[in-house]
């Protein structure tokens, strides 16, 4: 038994988005005194270039964890070989109303409607500047809710311009279930202005800049075949550079009869792994061989993690294992993989 499983009893006693806070600032503090690194132990060395860049090794930190980019210091010193940070919209926004996120224990899971909270695209920079060292740092981008859809492209394109000189790689939301109508952005017409916009910033921005800002795509686990194989045909034509699978899940059926089982939002944890693997192993079997996939979704073992690189992923990353695993989960997932590609 480790710290974790002895502090998370408080922990599943408080509101769960108060809990939430509470230990980002508790990382915080065991970071700033010289504590967490001895409590994480030696990251785990297991590098891999995906995308052109360095990894470490190859497990992440999901967006949604730290919207604002407050608090990446003490997330690296867990062991994670890169960071995804944000969701970050142009504007502040508030988000949805509280209570907006619940734990679902009899299933290893969460459901948040969080409403893309964040502190907007200014303040987002000035906590990312704060973060001496830096490593991976891939920057997950939407659109404010406010904006009208015909508008959401401008909200991402101002977001890209933005972080552009700071992020690793750029993170384009669109599968999010709780912006109103922020899925339509995954397929047909849509997709295609998506895309293509944003490669063609992105092309001017590397010219300004000298440096080429790879781009992925995050999307859902609800999505059939066919909407699959548009992604798929589309993402590699418009150049961009890997795909996120996957966000959270609206179906209910693992959580049925549960309470909170009916809160609207997206269902994260143990339920969606199963609807992940099969949209990786999807991707995996209609883009180009080389073509990075980031598996994510109802990672809480190294064993679900060796299974995400199975179905067809590159990389991975947690954010639900965390609150039932803690930090461990980390090293334990780094390490499994390692071995998997070591042949253990």
């Amino acid at each position: 038994m480790n710290a974790y499983d002895l502090a998370r009893p408080l922990l599943f006693s408080l509101d769960a988005e108060r809990s939430h806070d509470l230990v980002l600032g508790q990382l915080d503090r065991a970071h700033a005194c010289g504590v967490l690194r001895l409590v994480a132990g030696t990251r785990v060395d297991d590098p891999v270039e995906v995308m052109g860049l360095h990894f470490p090794n190859r497990v992440g930190l999901a967006a949604g964890l730290d919207k604002n980019a407050a608090h990446v210091p003490a997330l690296r010193a867990l062991g994670f070989g890169f960071l995804e940070v944000g969701t970050v919209t142009p504007r502040p926004q508030a988000g949805n109303p509280r209570p907006r996120l619940f734990r679902l224990p009899e299933r290893e899971a969460i459901i948040n409607r969080m409403g893309l909270n964040n502190q907007g695209v200014d303040r987002f920079l000035e906590n990312l500047g704060f973060a001496r060292e830096r490593g991976v740092i891939g920057v997950n981008i939407g659109k404010n809710a406010d904006t009208p859809m015909e508008r959401a492209l401008d909200d991402y394109l101002i977001c890209l311009d933005r972080v552009y000189e700071r992020a690793s790689y750029v993170a384009v939301n669109v599968s999010s279930p709780n912006t109103r109508n922020l899925r339509q952005l995954q397929g047909g017409e849509s997709l295609d202005w998506m895309l293509e916009g944003l490669a063609n910033a992105r092309h001017r921005l590397q010219q300004t800049h000298r440096r080429r800002v790879p781009l992925a795509l995050k999307i859902a686990p609800d999505l059939d075949d066919a909407q699959i194989a548009v992604i798929a045909e589309a993402l590699p034509r418009h150049g961009f550079d890997a795909v996120i699978a996957t966000n959270t899940t609206v179906a209910r059926e693992a959580v049925a009869g549960l309470a909170h089982a009916q809160e609207p939002g997206g269902l994260s944890g143990a339920p969606v792994r199963d609807a992940s693997n099969r949209v990786i192993a999807a991707l995996r079997a209609r883009l180009p061989a080389d073509f990075p996939i980031i598996g994510v979704g109802g990672i809480l073992s190294g064993a679900d993690a060796r299974a995400k690189i199975a179905a067809g992923a590159t990389l991975v990353q947690v954010y639900s294992g965390l609150i039932y695993r803690g930090p461990a989960l980390v090293r334990e997932c780094a390490q499994a993989l390692a071995d998997q590609a070591e042949g253990r």
